[in-house]
């Protein structure tokens, strides 16, 4: 189902290793406890699945069941809490999942169709603000047929519709610990999936626990996992050190990792492994600021802003340049905003200004987060606001916020530019345009384009081929590309750090780079 591209992607992802080895434990028991800690600098957000369209997937995956998912080296969506899922035909407007049977949340509620309807359904009523009701813009309706049989009828064509089922997004909750009309916040989880979240301290830790009635695919090598969140990266890295984590995921910088390779008799027992990923880095630029609305500002900053330079100072070869918002690794990327602005040229871009009448010094304020995508997001503002200053057009103010008060923010309107991060909900083309564009897209920016829209996603989803959508898409970025409302800035790479005790990381990963817990394992000391 999937292009040869995405395979590619996807078994880049999945290869990610902390070390190699097979697991010695599974869920058919174990002679001793094991216990993992793993530390991260990206919290959640919000426990809840309705709310969730950002890094607390990460929590969310090891809590909570979907229909489908995608199991260790699995390319497409697979079934997890269903038995089996199919569309029923040939327009793909119609997808059918019977459930496994004797599901059961940690509550004792039955996970039956009706649970399924209740759980997705939610999602739609409740239209958090920059949440995943956006997702299912395709979804018509759900109709149950006794306990077992769901039926999701669509509204168009969507073949990309069984992916978007395998996101934590669409995690199945208790309906008796989850109204409908409003977002759960106290604290806690009532799900189906490999864990029990025990325990839950915003910001700082959650304790896991084997769920023993857990019924799916995951096949458990550890009985325990604590995840600390920290708020600074150099935090991680003494913990990890010093014994007190067992592995990282998620916010080293780019110093730390040039250090943990290269002074190897300092960090004896420690090992870090890279990896190619698929997360990106953007601005995106508020229309209803005033100089941000217009399109040779844009279009000026596009012409100065040095992404070599970027990822050379601030990342150190860690990330490297993007100049499409599809990257590298995903069918249909181009390199459309470098053939179309070029190198940096700042008297181009004080040609476009004059040419628009601008010829003061363009004041902008530029947000970010500080406690999402890692340590080196500050730095990285400040070397945006080196070079825009430095072609004598530009006056940017920087301000942060943390991520829950960012988001907040952002989805109000509040900023004129901002950057975001964007992990994949999965390795497809779609997944890298249609949340950018129309009426409530996840930068909570409106970004209006009825090609785009109407005309591009809407065709490629209609083949089940994945394949066969890439001129769309190199459509679509040519329109983003004239637009500018979005612009490219670095594609990551994937690293971890962990004690070489610690194995099972070549699987620990799934194609939506989201932490599968369960495949991490302590290593035998004989």
């Amino acid at each position: 189902m999937f292009y040869r591209a995405s395979l590619q992607a996807a078994a880049a992802l999945a290869s990610l290793s902390l070390l190699a080895g097979c697991g010695l434990l599974s869920d058919s028991g174990s002679e001793t406890d094991q216990k993992i800690t793993v530390g991260t600098t990206s919290s959640p957000s919000t426990l809840d699945p309705a709310a969730a369209w950002d890094g607390s997937w990460e929590l969310m995956r090891n809590v909570y069941q979907t229909l489908v998912s995608f199991p260790t080296g699995s390319t497409s969506p697979e079934p997890d809490a269903a038995e089996s899922c199919k569309f029923t035909d040939a327009t793909s407007m119609a997808y059918r999942c019977t459930l496994k049977k004797n599901l059961k949340f940690s509550n004792g509620e039955k996970l039956d169709a009706e649970a399924v309807k209740y759980s997705i359904d939610r999602i739609v009523d409740i239209h958090f603000k920059g949440g995943p009701a956006g997702m299912l813009g395709s979804l018509d309706r759900i109709e149950t047929k006794g306990e077992d049989t769901v039926v999701f009828h669509l509204n168009k064509s969507d073949a990309t519709f069984p992916f978007i089922l395998a996101t934590p997004a669409m995690s199945l909750v208790a309906p008796g610990d989850y109204r409908k009309d409003k977002i759960r916040d106290d604290g806690k989880v009532t799900g189906s999936g490999p864990y029990l979240l025990e325990s839950y301290e915003g910001r700082k830790t959650a304790e896991l626990k084997k769920n023993p009635d857990y019924n799916g695919f995951a096949k458990r090598k550890n009985d325990a996992v604590t995840i600390r969140y920290f708020e600074k990266s150099a935090d991680m890295v003494s913990a990890l050190k010093a014994d007190e984590i067992d592995a990282t995921y998620r916010g080293l910088t780019a110093e730390e990792v040039v250090s943990l390779e290269d002074n190897k008799d300092d960090n004896a027992g420690l090992q870090i492994v890279e990896s190619t990923g698929a997360d990106i880095r953007f601005l995106v630029f508020n229309p209803k600021d005033p100089a941000a609305a217009n399109p040779a500002v844009r279009k000026a900053i596009a012409h100065v802003v040095d992404r070599d330079a970027l990822v050379a100072k601030v990342y150190r070869g860690t990330a490297e340049p993007l100049y499409s918002m599809i990257p590298k690794g995903i069918a249909g990327h181009t390199t459309s905003f470098f053939d179309t602005f070029g190198d940096p040229d700042a008297d181009k871009a004080k040609s476009i200004l004059s040419g628009a009448g601008i010829t003061e010094p363009v004041k902008m304020t530029f947000w970010y987060t500080t406690d999402r995508y890692g340590s080196a997001t500050e730095p990285e503002f400040q070397e945006l606001k080196r070079q825009l200053e430095a072609s004598g057009l530009f006056k940017i103010t920087l301000r942060g916020e943390p991520w829950q008060k960012f988001q907040e923010g952002f989805n109000k309107g509040e900023y004129p530019v901002f950057g975001r991060g964007w992990f994949p909900d999965f390795p497809d083309p779609d997944n890298f345009v249609a949340p950018f564009v129309g009426q409530e897209p996840v930068t909570g920016s409106p970004y209006i384009n009825k090609e785009i829209t109407q005309q591009l996603i809407p065709a490629s989803r209609q083949e089940s081929d994945r394949g066969a959508v890439s001129k769309q898409f190199e459509r679509a970025q040519e329109i983003m590309v004239d637009d500018v409302r979005l612009l490219p800035l670095w594609q990551g790479k994937l690293y971890i750090a962990a004690g070489e005790d610690i194995g099972g990381g070549e699987r620990a990963l799934d194609p939506q780079t989201v932490m599968q817990l369960w495949e991490l394992y302590r290593k035998a000391s004989w």
